[in-house]
């Protein structure tokens, strides 16, 4: 079937309407890969757009910090949506914070890796932790621990993610909501970092951590 200029309108119109917005790459795979662009599109609506167990403004918290992380600029219409939802400038300072916090887990691991034959007292995931709560103010650890998650999702920080998840755990976070927070990263953190993710997770639940 040959697309019509019509046909791309009324498609590209749809997905601007549900969205608020439209993208480059909406316009090259309407014209290249229709198909393509409504199988994207009904993806992307079920993972960022349809409510599933986060509220909209839990949702937009984890997106803050996957944006951070990805060095993805160009989607500002999330902060939009977190304030829309009721988020406050101090929550963005926590997530700014914890995300920091996120990508420098480098300088544990290092410690952890090299120095504690030199430091026996020295805990660097306890001191990841603890720096991680403190950084949290009053916002909950249940929100701290999911952005913190998605975070190690989209920079394949394994080891990282696999504490997180313990410590979500141990914090009460429900599964659901946490499955939910780190699918967030599968466009802007990629689709194989998600799929290690699950993996990750897999293995805790299978070792009885």
């Amino acid at each position: 079937m040959v697309t019509t200029p019509l046909d791309l309108t009324e498609l590209l119109s749809g997905i601007r309407a549900k969205r608020g917005y439209l993208l480059p790459h909406h316009g090259l795979m309407a014209i290249t890969a229709p198909a393509l662009l409504e199988a994207y599109d009904a993806a992307y609506t079920a993972m960022a757009l349809d409510d599933r167990v986060l509220s909209h403004h839990d949702r937009e918290f984890v997106w803050l910090a996957i944006l951070i992380a990805t060095d993805e600029a160009i989607a500002t219409h999330h902060i939009a949506k977190f304030k829309a939802a009721g988020g406050t400038d101090e929550e963005i300072e926590v997530i700014l914070t914890v995300t920091a916090l996120a990508l420098g887990f480098e300088s544990y691991r290092f410690v952890n890796k090299n120095w504690l034959s030199h430091l026996p007292a020295c805990d660097p995931p306890a001191i990841y932790q603890r720096a991680l709560r403190s950084a949290a103010r009053d916002v909950s650890m249940r929100l701290v621990h999911m952005a913190a998650a998605a975070v190690f999702v989209c920079k394949a920080g394994w080891d990282a993610l696999a504490l997180q998840i313990v410590a979500a755990y141990a914090d009460g976070v429900p599964e659901l909501d946490l499955a939910e927070a780190v699918s967030l990263t599968m466009f802007p953190g990629s689709v194989p970092h998600f799929v290690e993710a699950a993996r990750v997770w897999r293995e805790l639940i299978v070792d009885g951590k």
